[in-house]
């Protein structure tokens, strides 16, 4: 399996799941693993309720169906399948937010504000700022998408980093920093560069940080 072949796959999906109870007709399952969890033991259940194909990183699971497909790393597939899918849709603006807190809320107020410009406003639902819920985010954007408002959470350094690769933000604005998941950060030093790696890869990128009057008054 390529990321071009799942992508062919995708373009015909009705979207991408990762809890087999939540399978949609034609949807594509991830088999995702965790501490307490192994998605892998449901690829199976959710060819049954209705997936298209199942993505499993265990190769025995992939022998109980024709429509279950091994791959050595589900999240990783996972994470260059929504980055193939963003480099399709590289043309649509996609502001990205993080900070120790207030991120939902100020994720909330942009696409509100935005809403009132532009009729297709594309943003992060409910929690989905995470390594998973970041990338299944951006594989929920519509091609007819004007703009997109991404939410990154963060409990360690790097992770900012790697998350606006997958993401590729044109703007990006940090809501504060504050001592919060100093067990990953360590300390309130640790937390401002973990932070500032969004304005870091906007600025290599050469693209803008965003202020509160860009989003009032453009």
């Amino acid at each position: 399996m390529t990321i071009q072949n799942l992508y062919n796959f995708y373009s015909i999906s009705s979207g991408i799941v990762t809890n087999s109870k939540k399978v949609k007709k034609n949807s594509i399952f991830f088999s995702l693993k965790g501490k307490n969890f192994d998605g892998n033991k449901f690829a199976y259940e959710a060819i049954l309720n209705g997936a298209m194909i199942a993505i499993v990183d265990n190769k025995k699971y992939s022998l109980l169906h024709k429509n279950i497909f091994y791959v050595k790393n589900s999240l990783y597939f996972l994470h260059k399948l929504a980055i193939y899918h963003r480099f399709k849709l590289i043309n649509i603006p996609i502001i990205a937010i993080t900070g120790s807190n207030g991120k939902t809320t100020t994720k909330e107020l942009i696409t509100s504000i935005l809403s009132k410009k532009y009729e297709n406003v594309h943003h992060t639902k409910g929690n989905f700022n995470n390594h998973i819920g970041i990338p299944l985010t951006i594989l929920s954007m519509p091609k007819n998408t004007q703009i997109s408002v991404i939410e990154i959470g963060a409990n360690h350094e790097k992770e900012i980093k790697k998350m606006c690769s997958i993401i590729n933000p044109d703007y990006g604005y940090i809501t504060n920093f504050g001592k919060a998941h100093l067990e990953g950060f360590k300390n309130i030093k640790g937390i401002i560069r973990g932070k500032l790696e969004l304005y870091n890869f906007l600025k290599k990128k050469k693209k803008k940080f965003l202020s509160m009057e860009m989003i009032l008054y453009n």
